[in-house]
């Protein structure tokens, strides 16, 4: 199952593969710097918030990467977890 986290990881090992910050990458996909700050990785409450599908396809678009690719990145990130 992908969690919250696993997602989250994968487009920090994106960023990091692209050897980028996460603020770069979301610059680069077209999108404003803070978009993966950690701290908008939840709301004020605490609920998670995950990345529209549109804000990951920017960044597979901007890595050259299918989603297949993405959903690899994100097994492994979730094997870690």
């Amino acid at each position: 199952m992908i969690t919250h986290n696993t997602i989250w990881m994968a487009i920090d090992r994106v960023a990091q593969e692209q050897n980028v910050s996460a603020s770069r990458l979301a610059i680069n996909s077209g999108l404003n710097a803070t978009t993966f700050n950690k701290s908008k990785r939840c709301d004020a409450y605490g609920k998670s918030r995950y990345p529209s599908f549109s804000t990951i396809a920017k960044v597979l678009n901007t890595s050259h990467m299918s989603m297949t690719e993405f959903g690899q990145i994100c097994d492994k990130c979730r094997e870690r977890e």
